[in-house]
């Protein structure tokens, strides 16, 4: 495994417009955190439909999958040829790919089959990558080597983009200095991925006046500092411990997070320094209220705080409308907040869970905030996290 030390991470997002008169997209992205990089892929299917959804669908799971797993590019396109189910009317078996693997040491690949070159912008400018040629499987394959930098963005996109407008607004359709000229007008580096896939497509469903001619993709990876957030939840199993576990979290180069009545006294005693306790419990929210302590980003209750996160965070997962519209919300409570928190200022999360088992729980075996659903909940927060694009993990102490 190649060890990398950490100095960016990567925020990712992805959104398609689907062919008119058709359910299912051709185009398809697939993207993996793993524990040394980030990987990327948009595939786009031959054709449209049911037969292109699955085409791009096997190609961009199998790449992925693969090369997480330590597969080299030879390998992974060596099976996609020999899987991929050919096409009965042309009697081939097709789908382009673009392939963004970025490692958290700053040093990036990209891998380009038969899709339109990605673009990179830098401080408002776009990049020319060097890009090298060779054959792979029969494919004629392009590859580039890069350092990347905090704020460059990684645009990759289908080719229905580039055929925005045909027939209609333009002649024939955008080419690939347009969709430069656009994103570097529009876009801004304090902006989100998900901002640079929004204004790329909303300006190619206006060139298709709402009804796309081709499914057409757009996924940005957008590369942020190094941050790890750290949340310490519940005491640890061995008081012992309990300095240690504090001075971690205080180390963190990210958000601090104290989670839990009896953890933040271990936190005010380990650093000497007062909790405060906010004045009154809004009658709007059924979370507990928050408290402060000097050092630290959030300090919140614990298990109802942290199950009402997560149906946010379950949410934000299964529906972009939400995730969007939740962003927007003026309301403010412990759950909200923490929520916030995970999305917006966090690429890295750390969850630091303390085994002790709370005294007065003790006695309620199948209570919902026993010591075993605790842990769980935890785990199902970071299942969540991950779907978000965060790269998680779990400490127990």
């Amino acid at each position: 495994m190649k060890m990398t030390e950490e100095k960016i991470h990567v925020e990712t997002s992805f959104s398609s417009l689907i062919k008119k008169n058709e359910e299912l997209c051709g185009d398809k992205v697939a993207i993996r955190y793993c524990d040394q990089f980030c990987i990327l892929v948009l595939a786009d299917g031959l054709g449209s439909g049911v037969k292109a959804n699955i085409l791009s669908t096997l190609t961009s799971t199998i790449i992925c999958e693969m090369m997480a797993e330590g597969s080299t590019l030879q390998e992974a396109v060596d099976t996609i040829t020999a899987t991929l189910p050919q096409c009965q009317e042309r009697g081939i078996a097709y789908s382009t790919f673009t392939i963004v693997q970025i490692y958290y040491d700053g040093t990036a690949y990209l891998i380009e089959f038969d899709n339109p070159a990605a673009i990179i912008m830098r401080r408002g400018q776009c990049l020319e990558l060097p890009r090298t040629t060779r054959m792979i499987g029969g494919r004629k394959i392009r590859e580039s080597s890069f350092q990347v930098e905090p704020n460059d963005f990684i645009v990759v996109f289908s080719d229905g983009i580039i055929h925005a407008g045909v027939g209609t607004f333009l002649n024939f359709g955008w080419d690939h200095a347009d969709v430069e000229k656009h994103l570097t007008e529009y876009c801004r580096s304090t902006d989100p991925a998900r901002e640079v896939t929004r204004i790329l497509l909303a300006c190619v469903n206006d060139l298709y006046q709402g009804k796309p001619g081709d499914d057409s993709t757009v996924a940005t990876a957008k590369i942020v500092p190094a941050a790890e957030a750290r949340v310490m939840v519940g005491p640890p199993e061995h008081p012992e411990d309990d300095r240690k576990v504090v001075g971690r979290l205080l180390s963190a180069t990210g958000k601090k997070i104290c989670c839990g009545g009896t953890t933040s006294n271990i936190v005010a005693r380990i650093t000497g320094k007062e909790i405060q306790i906010e004045n009154l419990l809004s009658l709007t929210s059924d979370v507990p209220p928050m408290a402060y302590i000097e050092g630290l980003d959030l300090v919140t209750e614990g298990v109802l705080t942290l199950q009402k996160a997560n149906e946010y965070l379950h949410e934000c997962a299964q529906s972009p409308q939400f995730y969007e519209q939740f962003l927007l919300t003026k309301q403010e409570d412990g759950a909200i907040l923490l929520t916030k928190m995970f999305l917006q200022d966090c690429t890295k999360i750390v969850f630091m869970v303390g085994r002790s088992d709370n005294p007065a729980h003790r006695q309620l075996a199948y209570s919902t905030i026993s010591l075993r659903a605790k842990i769980r909940m935890i785990e199902r927060m970071a299942e969540n996290l991950k779907k978000l694009g965060k790269i998680v993990q779990i400490e127990l102490y």
